[in-house]
């Protein structure tokens, strides 16, 4: 069976993600690296489940933005406890684009966003699916 080992995302300061990501989502650093054969600078962080890589590009000075923000490409994490999550974060001070939010008593989600705007969703399944 095939499992998920990483996802990657563009951020504009690497550095300054790796905190983000460290301090306020809770992952745990493992690496970052400098790959100046192909143009870009990148870190590891890891998770329960995989790892999520961080992308700096060491020549694009801006990243591009998409309009609907709850409509995206976005990493998703999972929560035990939605509105417990929501209070976490607020704490941290990190942007709550929308949310939460509950759909057919199936599940719960909020959207927040990182330092470069990309999209994190949180979600809670309130049951389980089978695929």
């Amino acid at each position: 069976m095939i499992k998920l080992d990483h996802i990657a995302i563009g951020v504009s300061n690497l550095d300054a993600a790796i905190d983000f990501y460290e301090q306020k989502i809770g992952l745990q650093f493992l690496f970052k690296k400098v790959d100046e054969a192909h143009g870009e600078a990148f870190a590891y962080l890891e998770m329960k489940g995989g790892r999520l890589e961080l992308l700096q590009s060491l020549h694009l000075k801006k990243l591009r933005a998409t309009d609907d923000k709850t409509f995206c490409p976005h990493v998703a994490f999972a929560s035990n406890d939605i509105y417990a999550t929501e209070q976490e974060l607020r704490k941290k001070q990190v942007h709550i684009l929308k949310g939460p939010m509950e759909f057919d008593g199936m599940v719960r989600w909020l959207y927040a966003t990182d330092l470069d705007g990309n999209v994190i969703e949180f979600v809670q399944w309130l049951k389980q699916q089978n695929s």
